[in-house]
């Protein structure tokens, strides 16, 4: 993450400004030293202008392979709220789309708040089991298995799963960044004139939420 900062030209003080995160928190989570929730390291990649599951991806490279086999995905767990994340995403393949599943036990709620001065997130949600409620601003939204919704996160979103057993949904994000980059850098690292353009640098991914990337 801090590789991330530097390249933004952020210092400790101007990140913890953008993202309402203290600073000797971030000078925790650079060093490895905190297990940051789901909400805190929102905060943080709202604040770096980048998507939460950019965070846990790994850099672009040329030769990184298009396809990502399930044993390979990385897996990260809330300590906050118990909800698993699993990057879909082949790592370090240049796409402006970052792909998650999640998995919401029984009772969760996953809550993130408004970031002033973040950058927009793109988002669609598709539920593959069970049932969730999406509070996003002032609208709500129930979803069963098979709903998809699409919505502009901006300001604060909350997840919920209700019901008496897990849900799974899969999240497609993409970032104003991305979208940005998308327009201004063609196809770098891809063979068809239609392929996707490339996505924001990000950091190295880990099971452990002690390891959101050092530098």
């Amino acid at each position: 993450m801090r590789g991330l900062r530097a390249e933004r030209g952020l210092t400790l003080d101007g990140l913890a400004e953008r993202a309402g995160v203290s600073r000797s928190m971030i000078s925790l989570v650079e060093r490895g030293e905190s297990s940051p929730t789901a909400a805190v390291l929102h905060r943080l990649a709202a604040g770096l202008g980048t998507t939460l599951a950019s965070l846990f991806a790994e850099e672009e490279r040329p030769e990184a392979s298009p396809l990502v086999r399930r044993a390979d995905q990385s897996v990260w767990r809330d300590p906050g709220t118990g909800y698993v994340r699993r990057n879909l995403s082949p790592p370090g393949f240049p796409s402006p789309i970052e792909l998650a599943e999640v998995v919401l036990p029984p009772g969760a709620r996953v809550a993130y708040d408004a970031v002033p001065g973040s950058v927009g997130i793109a988002q669609q949600v598709w539920v593959l089991e069970g049932r969730i409620e999406i509070v996003a601003g002032e609208e709500s939204h129930g979803l069963a298995e098979g709903d998809c919704l699409a919505m502009r996160v901006g300001g604060p979103t909350a997840f919920s799963n209700r019901t008496g057993r897990p849900s799974r949904h899969v999240v497609a994000l993409a970032s104003e960044r991305a979208a940005d980059r998308a327009r201004e850098g063609g196809g770098a690292g891809l063979r068809e004139e239609t392929a996707p353009p490339p996505r924001p640098r990000a950091v190295g991914p880990s099971d452990n939420p002690k390891a959101v990337r050092r530098s």
